[in-house]
């Protein structure tokens, strides 16, 4: 019998088999940034213990960057203090670090990838939920807590529980004005934020396999959000092409060996699967959250759910979700005013991002009494927008053009609502409190939507606007 992906790469990396029931695997690669690392290098200090490889260990600064003001010290107290420890701790145990005065600097799960150091086959782990991102290259990569950045500083090895493996099949083809966002919040929507645990999720069909890798970092980006430990996509030529030429990948003849290996690591045909679910993209329409976790969501022409309609178990959650964010059981989502675009984040924050958000935008205002902001994923991401003049396309619209970090997706640094306002953000997380205000609303969707939304004033349907410009275009 065949195996999967996650069954190859868990082999290859398998240490031992612990008396817990977990399995000790081998960490290809370590990813830190500055606000969950400090407590780690401080355990070490506290032991003695040193960095074991030094060379497989990555940093960046991304959570508490200011996009604006980068002067130093931060006017954030806290954030400077988090910012001096990584900075003393990669100068003392020897692992490189870029921060806001690089280049390379960016967000941990933008970077990885764009430098090539994402490679299909990995296994991948940073201090983030968000680490999935990473499995759209094939790896399998795991977001990791304190002790546990602690454990692979110290032996490069993770404990990790035993994955049973869910393959998602997505096929047909999306409208236009449907997005990789849109897939992963419908497979959200249906499975549900606890659906997938215990499960790591092989995302797999034949819209997936015309997906971009920007847009299966979009979708792997969220499996977390669906419970899942890790999600991947089988590497492939449009895997390959990404990584060629990459500062960090493989060159020349090496690349081509490398190839061999990484298509070698697919899983294999007859592999078995512990679950199957499939799902219909030529159904899907523009997605947007209306609650408080991000399953609870609905096409922007539906309604919002009415509690006593629903099994009295899924009431109170519903009831709570309405109550937070104000809104009344059946009423549309489309319609509902914003305060504050947001395009940015680790998941939403790359050039096809960008591309596709500045097409909405081009040649419209944001909306009165909107704040509208662009935040790119990385300093690279923000150099080639320039290059191309998406930056003054989004001045000209009213747009803020801001520097590259996490910004609004968690609000731990400036980048913050206030008080009740609503924003349709393209980020993850629409948790309360998630964007920097305890009473602040957030409306996850599609970068595009976002763009929408900002020009209207309130969530709109976006596929009228990209039918019209291509029409203009033709």
């Amino acid at each position: 019998m065949g195996r999967t992906l996650l069954q190859k790469v868990w082999d290859a990396h398998r240490v031992r088999r612990l008396t817990t029931g977990q399995t000790q695997l081998f960490i290809g690669l370590h990813l830190v940034h500055e606000v969950t690392s400090p407590p780690a290098f401080s355990a070490l200090d506290a032991r003695g213990w040193a960095v074991r490889f030094p060379h497989r260990t990555f940093a960046t600064v991304d959570h508490i960057a200011p996009t604006r003001d980068t002067s130093r010290p931060f006017a954030d107290t806290l954030a400077e203090a988090m910012m001096a420890a990584l900075e003393r701790n990669c100068r003392r145990f020897g692992i490189p670090l870029w921060d806001l005065s690089d280049e390379r600097q960016g967000i941990v799960h933008v970077i990885g990838p764009e430098l090539g150091l994402t490679q299909p086959g990995m296994t991948i782990a940073c201090g983030d939920s968000h680490t999935s991102t990473h499995g759209a290259f094939g790896a399998i990569a795991f977001g990791i807590g304190t002790s546990q950045i602690r454990d692979v500083l110290a032996s490069q090895c993770l404990a990790i529980d035993p994955l049973k493996v869910r393959r998602i099949e997505v096929m047909g083809t999306l409208q236009p004005g449907v997005y990789a966002k849109d897939v992963i919040l419908a497979i959200i929507e249906r499975l549900g934020v606890k659906g997938g645990v215990g499960f790591a999720y092989e995302y797999a069909g034949d819209c997936i396999a015309r997906l971009s890798m920007d847009e299966r970092m979009t979708i792997c980006n969220m499996s977390i959000e669906g419970g899942a430990r890790v999600g991947y996509v089988n590497p492939d030529e449009t895997t390959f092409a990404y990584l060629q030429d990459r500062p960090f990948a493989p060159a020349g003849t090496a690349f081509d060996r490398a190839k061999t290996w990484w298509a070698g690591m697919a899983s294999d045909p007859d592999a078995c699967y512990d679950d199957r679910v499939q799902l219909d993209a030529s159904s899907l329409e523009p997605i947007v959250t209306w609650g408080i976790n991000p399953g609870q969501s609905v096409g922007v022409s539906g309604r919002l759910p009415d509690p006593r309609q629903l099994a009295e178990a899924d009431r109170s959650a519903v009831v709570e979700a309405l109550e937070f964010m104000c809104f009344e059981p059946g009423q549309p989502i489309a319609g509902t005013p914003i305060d504050v675009a947001f395009i940015g984040s680790c998941t939403n924050g790359r050039m096809s991002d960008l591309r596709e958000a500045a097409r909405i935008v081009r040649g419209h205002r944001v909306a009165r009494g909107v704040t509208a902001l662009v935040v790119p994923g990385s300093q690279a991401v923000g150099r080639a927008a320039e290059r191309e003049g998406l930056h003054e396309v989004f001045l000209d619209a009213g747009f803020e053009w801001r520097g590259a970090g996490c910004s609004m997706c968690l609000g731990i640094n400036p980048d913050k609502l206030v008080g009740r306002q609503i924003s349709a953000s393209s980020s993850n997380r629409n948790f309360r409190g998630r964007q920097g205000s305890p009473t602040g609303r957030t409306l996850l969707m599609s970068p595009a939507m976002v763009a929408a939304a900002a020009i209207a004033g309130a969530v709109i349907d976006v596929r009228p606007l990209v039918t019209s410009r291509r029409e203009r275009q033709a």
